[in-house]
């Protein structure tokens, strides 16, 4: 297989405890929360296996709860027994049937504990308070963290006896191993606490007791993370100071660098806002002060150009890419093989990987929606039609463009219509608000991938219903998508079918503003429904744009569906400091051109503020009247995307790739 020399380090072999990893890419550890009573079935099987039939060299699983108080999420693996052990031999087993290594990393979170799963008392070096909710701590005693360190190691042999290669022990964000490490959190007078030997026994102890268990074959690393804004944290002198004292005796083989912590979550899995390889800087100063282990940089590496340049830059000996390989299994294979533009590429929106971690589901792609899927649709890989069909795709926003290319990959001869000049729809647009560009990429993947499939696109083409039929296709999909509402009708004042002075004019959509097809005025009023990308998006693109802008929402705070992808507040931030005001749970009553009328709930007060335009970002309305025209006419069509109804992007393409496995 032809070698692509633009990754010459990420693709050169690397030996780690005595096992070599055929390349340097890593699939990293993440709680992807598929397991069901505890135990991992064929969804978590297949999402592991595809990950390593493309191409990763090594992979570090779902993280398992070594003790009761670590228990932190609805998917959580079963701790402390070995009835695990033969559920986890069939993910091993599958893993290395494709030629990868595969650890299990293990965990604690210390005071930083779930009640709502664990059921059990926060337990910590000194009792303090946890920063994943309201609750305390319990200050260990010495028989607690004996147990603990025992937690750790029988999670170990468990690993061993399952056919795991490895282990890597939790030490990151802020975790049980980190608070017994960190000062502010290790106030303790014995000897647990103190000086830099007392505060790292617990994990040379944990390391120490696995290698004796485990063998000498057994590989063991280490999580840590780079917290450079909080003055409590370690930093990063201190924890390659750390990691070293760990390395003079050889304890560890390898070292995970994250970023963020519990102090600030949003950097744990860093979204588009945030600057790329952002833990490489800590691998970079670790990577100095170690002689044995190796380093390996984590944190927002999304793609193979930005492997290569943290190992040729000497910043670590291996990467972790743990959302681009989500996005993209196959993401190694296709980069060793010269095929880096086929790689789809990740967004780094967070809305359906920590979006839907957050919200204790299992996790899943909105670029792939195969993935947490794999054993149902074959992983990320397609099956020939042994009836090629003729398709027309009408639309081509991201459901047409994922049932054309998914109709195309099976074989199928088809055609895409699409009446604007480029290809995207509305989601073109999302691609238009700041640092966004990752969704144009997205979309020029499509169209490279439906030229090299052969797929006819036709743009500048509105079809109508006689041209419809008369193109004699086996099947018709319409995905002709949305349109915003131009009533100003808002959610939260449901009997006001449609807002006093609209008629005057000034009024405009989120689509408009991002289309260029509004002429809006220095001083901009934009309510924002859905506490999404639509309306703080248009904000912030409005505010870079040298408008005034104010914000209003019905909710109680700017971004509130953005919570669930660890955006909200690094887009708060950033709409703050271009002067963006905010008014939180109140509607716009009226408007007139020199500004409007807004209503607060909670005290029922009304404020006049002034704007030289309106801005609305609400839901939108199915286009769907091509559909429901054809309906009954005897051909066969399927409806899907925003014409079935408007929706966010993860849900359209997930409807394009089943509507294409189906055809």
């Amino acid at each position: 297989m032809k070698t692509n020399n633009h990754f010459p380090r990420l693709f050169s072999p690397i030996k780690l405890r005595g096992k070599t990893l055929r390349n340097r890419i890593v699939f990293g550890a993440h709680t992807a929360n598929m397991s069901e009573q505890g135990f991992p079935g064929d969804r978590h099987i297949a999402y592991y296996r595809e990950r390593a039939l493309g191409g990763a060299a090594m992979l570090v699983i779902e993280p398992m709860p070594v003790h009761p108080a670590a228990v932190l999420t609805r998917g959580n693996f079963k701790h402390s027994t070995d009835e695990i052990i033969p559920f986890f031999r069939k993910i091993t087993d599958a893993v290395h049937e494709e030629g990868a290594l595969i650890l299990q990393q293990l965990y604690h979170v210390g005071q930083h504990g779930d009640a709502d799963n664990s059921f059990h008392a926060n337990w910590s070096p000194s009792g303090l308070p946890s920063y994943h909710d309201s609750d305390g701590s319990h200050a260990m005693n010495e028989n607690e963290i004996e147990e603990t360190i025992d937690g750790f190691v029988q999670a170990a042999r468990r690993c061993h006896k399952s056919g795991f290669d490895g282990v890597e022990v939790w030490a990151a964000y802020h975790g049980m191993v980190d608070q017994f490490w960190t000062p502010w959190s290790n106030r303790r007078g014995d000897r647990w606490g103190g000086s830099l030997e007392n505060r790292t026994r617990i994990s040379r102890e944990i390391i120490t007791r696995i290698r004796k268990l485990c063998g000498e074959d057994f590989i063991i690393g280490i999580a840590v993370n780079d917290e450079p804004d909080f003055e409590v944290s370690l930093q990063r002198e201190s924890i390659a100071e750390i990691i070293a004292y760990h390395d003079k005796d050889q304890l560890l083989d390898y070292v995970t660098c994250g970023s963020g912590s519990y102090f600030d979550f949003y950097k744990l899995m860093p979204t588009f806002i945030y600057p790329e390889r952002l833990g490489a800087d800590l691998a970079e100063a670790i990577k100095t002060n170690v002689s044995h282990a190796l380093v390996i940089a984590e944190s927002h590496i999304r793609t193979p150009e930005n492997a290569e340049a943290v190992l040729s830059g000497e910043q670590a000996d291996l990467v972790s890419i743990v959302r681009g390989q989500i996005a993209d299994p196959h993401l190694s294979n296709k980069a060793r093989d010269g095929r880096a533009d086929d790689i789809r590429p990740c967004l780094s929106c967070n809305q359906m990987c920590w979006g839907r971690r957050s919200r204790d589901y299992w996790i899943s792609c909105l670029v792939n929606p195969s993935a947490g899927r794999e054993f149902e649709w074959n992983g990320d890989r397609f099956t020939k039609s042994t009836a090629p069909k003729r398709v027309l795709v009408v639309g081509g926003g991201p459901a047409g463009l994922e049932a054309a290319r998914v109709s195309a990959e099976r074989g199928h001869k088809v055609t895409i219509v699409e009446a604007n000049d480029n290809l995207g729809g509305q989601f073109r647009l999302a691609g238009m608000q700041p640092r966004r560009g990752q969704i144009i990429d997205l979309l020029d993947w499509y169209s490279r991938q439906l030229s090299q499939m052969k797929v006819e696109v036709r743009l500048n083409t509105l079809m109508e219903v006689d041209e419809i039929k008369n193109f004699d296709a086996d099947v018709t999909v319409f995905a002709t998508g949305s349109y915003p509402s131009d009533t100003g009708f808002q959610k939260a004042i449901p009997h006001m079918e449609k807002l006093p002075g609209i008629e005057i004019g000034g009024v405009y959509s989120a689509e408009d503003v991002m289309a260029r097809r509004a002429r809006v005025g220095k001083s901009v009023l934009l309510l924002d429904e859905g506490g999404n990308w639509k309306g703080c998006g248009t904000a912030w693109k409005l505010a870079e744009e040298g408008h005034a802008v104010t914000l209003v929402t019905p909710d109680p705070l700017v971004g509130k569906e953005l919570q669930r992808t660890a955006a909200d507040y690094p887009l708060r931030k950033r709409l703050a400091e271009l002067g963006v005001d905010f008014i939180l749970e109140s509607a716009i009553t009226s408007w007139n051109r020199e500004g409007a009328e807004v209503f607060n709930f909670l005290n029922g007060k009304k404020q006049f503020v002034q704007a030289n335009s309106l801005v609305f970002a609400t839901p939108n309305i199915a286009e769907d009247s091509l559909f429901n025209e054809l309906h009954g006419s005897g051909l066969n069509i399927i409806n899907i995307g925003d014409s079935a109804g408007p929706r966010q992007a993860p849900f359209v393409i997930y409807e394009g790739r089943k509507t294409g496995l189906s055809i």
